[in-house]
């Protein structure tokens, strides 16, 4: 097996600083019946938790479309279950790794929990929970008094709160640390990481995948395999696009801040989700990251400073008592999103060419079952998860 990556090192970059959560309690899609209220209240500001920025893009403009489709409370359900499934399997195919492979990045077993500062959206999250507590999900509606017991460190904006989700189950860690260790436990069982490749176009002929035209430090070269998995996180579709299949993925910047933590303030364990701030809140050994928010705006990557500074003015809002260590070290990343957020796994109707992207703001939580899922596929067996795996039939 061959890994091609354009970084030097494994997880550098879409994961490289995320939100650190393994979270199956935010199943509930960005695409629901709620969303234009928000969208609204939303309009005009730059620190807005979902921005918006319209582009002559027509990739951009078919996505959204599709998008507003996905807001009908059947969509909706349907795609929640879809994500539950999946994640709820991922998330003990994560176990399983560490405990095989005693895989260590500064992970907590102290769950998630949700907090919400509005009335209408906690009632409308009351419901979310219900319906994945159908789905099989322990996500547990508390009040505000419950929220600051499970996390103390919210003691100083239990005025703010109206109440809060808890689901004791998930997890928290440092992605980056968790895939730069998985990389090289794989390559000492020897699979072959190809760093500093880039990708320039996949060539195709007579309904099969001839091979990858890539380009590296010794100039182009042709790379050929049995199998190839398109796993290219937001650049999937500009690769996939030549050969005629047009994937509905789009980027979705989102932002993050690290700060380092000085001895002995008041931080949290438990990772929180703030839901009016759509912002993550992880602890990562004596470093606290916060991220979150999705701006649209095509591969554009430069750090916007007003939404950089929104992170560190809520999270002094929600923890007055932090205090840190030296400055707060920014970071933003493409997450691949699907207008369902429902990621697109499985076989295209090139006979030897194998999708898995579209993960979104759930990249880390769906990575393990993601690839556990494709494997058992590309060797002819059903994967286990009740998630709707792609068929060439399909149209990829």
């Amino acid at each position: 097996m061959t890994v091609v990556d354009r970084q030097p090192l494994a997880g550098n970059e879409t994961s490289f600083a995320n939100g650190g959560q393994i979270s199956v309690s935010h199943a509930e899609p960005w695409a629901n019946p709620h969303v234009l209220t928000r969208l609204r209240k939303w309009l005009g500001r730059e620190d807005a938790p979902l921005l918006w920025r319209w582009r002559a893009d027509p990739a951009q403009l078919a996505w959204g479309a599709r998008f507003l489709g996905e807001c009908l409370p059947g969509s909706t359900r349907r795609n929640m279950e879809a994500i539950v499934a999946l994640a709820l399997y991922s998330r003990g195919r994560l176990q399983a790794l560490r405990q095989e492979l005693n895989l260590e990045y500064d992970h907590l077993e102290r769950g998630i929990l949700h907090i919400y500062t509005d009335r209408d959206e906690f009632a409308q999250a009351i419901e979310a929970a219900q319906v994945m507590r159908d789905f099989g999900l322990d996500r547990l509606t508390v009040d505000a008094e419950k929220c600051v017991k499970i996390e103390p460190a919210l003691a100083g904006a239990q005025s703010m709160l109206v109440g809060g989700d808890y689901t004791r189950s998930d997890e928290s860690g440092d992605a980056h640390k968790f895939t730069a260790a998985l990389a090289e436990k794989a390559a000492a069982h020897g699979v072959d990481f190809r760093y500093g490749i880039d990708i320039e176009r996949i060539a195709a002929g007579a309904g099969q995948i001839a091979g990858i035209v890539a380009r590296g430090k010794k100039g182009h070269e042709l790379l050929t395999a049995d199998a190839y998995v398109v796993a290219l996180g937001s650049y999937s579709p500009l690769l996939t696009k030549p050969l005629g299949i047009k994937l509905p993925v789009y980027p979705a910047k989102g932002y993050s801040a690290t700060l380092t933590l000085a001895d002995g303030c008041v931080a949290p364990m438990v990772s929180v989700t703030d839901d009016e701030c759509k912002l993550v809140f992880s602890r990562l050994g004596n470093r606290l990251r916060i991220a979150g928010t999705a701006e649209f705006n095509g591969y554009n990557l430069d750090l916007n400073p007003v939404r950089c500074q929104a992170l560190i003015a809520r999270t002094r809002q929600l923890f007055p008592e932090l205090k840190t260590v030296g400055e707060p070290e920014f970071w933003c990343g493409l997450r691949p999103a699907t207008p369902s957020n429902v990621p697109i796994i499985g076989r295209t109707r090139y006979g030897n060419l194998w999708l898995n992207t579209g993960h979104g703001t759930l990249g880390w939580t769906m990575a393990c079952g993601s690839g556990a899922s494709l494997a058992e596929m590309m060797s002819g067996s059903l994967p286990e998860p009740d998630f709707p795996f792609l068929k060439p039939s399909f149209g990829y």
